[in-house]
Order: C-alpha cells, then structure tokens, then sequence
C-alpha cells in the first residue's frame, strides 16, 4: 500500500471504525494532512519554490534536533516537514523518540503505529497499539486500529474476540459510555466477516441501550440500504432525525438523496413522535461473553466497523 493510498485509509479508518464517534484530533489531522499534501508533487513553479522553502525549514531543523536544542513545537513541526516532504522513516525514528519522551501523550504513539502500518510494519504497529492498550484497555483509537491491523493480517476471528470482551466489559456489572463506540467498532467487524444479522442485531441493542444517541440508528440504516431494503432506511433516518431534529446534520439528508431518496421534510414542533420506528423487527438477540455468559441488552457476536474512519484521530 502506498504512503498517499494509505493515508487515505487512515482517516477513513477512524471515520468508519469508529463509526461516527467524532474523536478529535486536530494535531494529529493536521500532521496527516500536510502528508497528503506533500504526496500531491509540485505542479508549479510556485508550488515548487515552497517545497524549495519547506526543505529548508526542515534542514533547520533537523539540525537543531541533531543538537538537541528542538523545543516541543519545532519537533512537531519538523514532524510535520518530514511527512509533507515524504520522508516517513525519519519522520518515524523521530516520532519514536517523541512518544518515548512523552509517554503521556497518547496520540503520538498511535501516529506512530499509523506510520509503521503505512510502511507495511504491521508487527511494529501492533507492538506499538498494545503499548497503549497495556495502559488503558479500553482506549477507543487503540482497539480500533488493532482490530483493522488484525483484520488486515488474516485475524478477524481474534479482533473480534478481543472487541467482544471490550464490549462484553463495558456493559458489566453496569453499562458504560465507552460501550457505545467498542459495540459500533465490533458491529462494523462484523459487517466486513459477513456477520450481517450479528451486526443488525448489536446495532439494535446499542440503538435500545442509548436511546439518545443517532448513531447506531443511523449505523443500521446504512446497513438496510446496502442491503436493498430502502423502506427501511429511509423508516430509521427519519427516527434518527425525530430523536434531535434541532441538531439534525443536512448532510444525513443528502446520503439519502444519494440513495434515491427522498430528502426528509424537518418535523414540525410537536410532530416528533409521529415516526414510529420500525415495527417489523424481532428482538434484538444479547451478545455472548467469551465464556459463555450473556450481557443483557448486548447483542450476538461482536465485529469491527466497516469505516475505520468514523473515528477522528486523537490531538498530540
């Protein structure tokens, strides 16, 4: 995989991985967007006067870090130079160094498993996520990007059973707010090992035990479009809208429209509870632990989403 192709999939990792969490990560996009620019190539005399501009910068600064004198802000940028100017393995050893210095800044390690994974260190990625993991187990990012390295690397059975007893302890002794993101991680596992009724049946228990929350909702709406059933999208957009129609993000409607729907009409004061969800559907089945047991109001098998990118990247 390319540096430029797998960038790409990075951000889109955490979009659809974590299957619209919204994590921020404003350094850390803002780092990956200057690599994908850098990707790009001058096409002009002026865009290559910059790059001119830009290697210069960096040689400064590769030399103030060469000497030790690199404050915190000219590491990142420097950071930022490197991957621009395609030059991932320095921009690696650099970063390495960084995360070592700062182990409490937690996206620097998780960029630098993205970086080991875009070199195809699959094995250094991993080492890397379970550093973080080792810390905090239920780091969302971190067990997004460990399941796609998995995925990846002919695991999925081993994702998903490591995603199940996330989810599985996260809905134990009492529900937590981390099961949400962990139950969309595993539902869109799922869907990518074929797991289609599993993934149907956790989305709906995620949708029965957030009740305020859009996202499984509109998750399975997804998911009956893939699957030719556009009745009932358009039945849970129109349920997804009705829960917060003054937070309602036009561009949900317009994903529709791309379906070969028609656009939602904003409900009226008072009209909300005029779009019953959808009443064909059995009862969402619970999800099993490792040992057996089952979790109330958790679904059948766990997955990992489909979108690694639904979940944004952490801020250095």
């Amino acid at each position: 995989m390319s540096p430029r192709s797998s960038v790409g999939s990075a951000l889109s990792r955490r979009s659809g991985l974590l299957a619209g969490f919204g994590v921020a990560l404003l350094v850390l996009a803002s780092l990956i967007g200057g690599w994908w620019l850098g990707r790009q190539g001058p096409s002009t005399s002026a865009e290559l006067r910059s790059r001119q501009v830009l290697q210069q910068e960096m040689l400064r600064l590769r030399q103030q870090q060469a000497d030790g004198q690199a404050s915190d802000v000219e590491q990142r940028r420097l950071l930022q130079l490197l991957l621009a100017l395609e030059q991932p393995a320095e921009a690696t050893q650099l970063l390495e160094a960084m995360a070592d210095q700062q182990p409490d800044r937690w996206s620097l390690r998780l960029l630098l498993a993205e970086l080991r994974r875009d070199q195809n260190d699959r094995a250094g990625a991993e080492r890397e996520v379970r550093q973080l993991l080792n810390l905090k187990s239920d780091r969302i990012e971190a067990l997004q990007l460990m399941a796609l390295l998995q995925l990846e690397q002919g695991r999925g059975a081993q994702a998903q059973t490591h995603l199940t007893s996330a989810y599985v302890a996260a809905t134990k002794p009492q529900l937590q707010p981390q099961a949400l993101p962990i139950g969309l991680i595993l539902a869109d596992l799922m869907l990518q090992r074929g797991q289609l009724e599993q993934a149907d049946g956790l989305y709906r228990s995620l949708a029965a035990s957030f009740p305020g929350d859009v996202r499984p909702v509109l998750a399975r709406a997804l998911l009956k479009q893939q699957q030719g059933n556009s009745k009932l999208a358009l039945e849970l957009i129109a349920k997804a809208r009705a829960m917060k129609p003054e937070q309602w993000d036009a561009r949900v409607d317009q994903v529709a429209a791309s379906w070969g729907l028609k656009p939602l009409q904003r409900p009226t004061k008072g009209t909300a509870t005029k779009n019953p969800a959808p009443t064909s559907d059995p009862p969402a089945p619970s999800i099993s632990s490792p040992d057996g047991a089952t979790g109330a109001g958790a679904p059948t098998a766990p997955s990992l989403p489909q979108n690694p990118a639904s979940a944004a990247p952490p801020s250095l």
